[in-house]
């Protein structure tokens, strides 16, 4: 009797569960009206809890072609990166903290790499680095100014890179008033948190960026 109680309550509990969780849509387009892929959205939802897409620990990016592959990577607080140098010429990688500071700002809390070229034959010459400070981080080359990437890392779970539509989705977050913050590279100065409030029903919400993005080498 006692265990076809509990069941019954675990039964009741589920549903009562999933109505406390809702689903966002994010999009984001740029000053033109245009669809922006690999901006950042990050939620801050009232209730904390894990979210269903939980962002990496390690991750990697590729240096091929004079470019950092992907060009924006999105991570938690105190993931291992492990960078890979797959061009036959030796780069030194610069990383600092993004935005208005770039790279001007002495001991901004970055690092800096050297990697050899890969040679003919041979393994890839690799480096690895921890990224603990929330907030984005801007990668360069000393020795190839062309070269530009990013690494996010999320204080939230809850965050997603948009895709070619300029869309991010979100399932199970919790009710009630969520924040929404968004960051692109190539919106220098930090557009202002919103609040949205999530009910049960699935909800959608535009954010239109103040620049038009630079389209990136093929």
């Amino acid at each position: 009797m006692q265990l076809r109680l509990g069941l019954a309550v675990i039964a009741l509990a589920l549903p009562m569960a999933a109505a406390h969780a809702g689903a966002l849509e994010v999009t984001v387009l740029d000053k033109d009206g245009k669809p922006v892929p690999d901006a950042v959205v990050v939620l801050t939802p009232p209730a904390v809890g894990p979210a269903r897409a939980p962002l990496p620990t390690r991750f990697t990016i590729t240096q091929a072609r004079m470019r950092f592959a992907p060009a924006v990577a999105l991570v938690g607080v105190g993931a291992q990166g492990t960078f890979v140098n797959e061009d036959p010429w030796e780069h030194h990688v610069r990383a600092s903290a993004a935005g208005l500071q770039n790279f001007a700002a002495a001991g901004a809390g970055g690092f800096e790499l050297r990697l050899d070229g890969k040679q003919e034959g041979k393994p890839a010459r690799t480096a690895e680095a921890r990224f603990d400070k929330p907030g984005p981080v801007l990668l360069g080359c000393h020795l190839h100014a062309s070269m530009r990437g990013h690494v996010y890392v999320s204080d939230s779970p809850w965050a997603s890179l948009t895709g070619p539509e300029g869309t991010a989705s979100f399932e199970g977050v919790p009710e009630g008033s969520v924040g929404l913050r968004i960051w692109q590279a190539d919106q220098i100065i930090d557009l202002p948190a919103r609040q949205v409030v999530l009910g049960a029903a699935p909800m959608q919400t535009t954010v239109k960026l103040s620049v038009v993005p630079r389209r990136k080498r093929g």
